[in-house]
């Protein structure tokens, strides 16, 4: 085994923790969380359940587009 050397070590962090970000959302998105949003509720005229699932996916695009742009790991 060759070992890593010091330029592949931030590229391998930033893709775990984009790998770490993915499971996460995977996660906000599937069932359970689904279902303690899913009732006739709305705020401000948009029903909860959409505006959760909105709201989750604008994090995942910030997050993955601050994890990606960031220089420093």
């Amino acid at each position: 085994m060759s070992p890593i050397s010091p330029q592949e070590r931030p590229e391998q962090r930033r893709g775990q923790r984009l790998l770490f970000v993915g499971l996460l959302f995977a996660v906000l998105l599937n069932f359970p969380f689904l279902g303690v949003f899913n009732h006739d509720a709305r705020l401000a005229g948009i029903p909860v359940l959409y505006l959760y699932v909105l709201l989750a996916w604008g994090a995942l695009v910030l997050a993955t587009g601050w994890l990606v742009k960031s220089t420093k790991n």
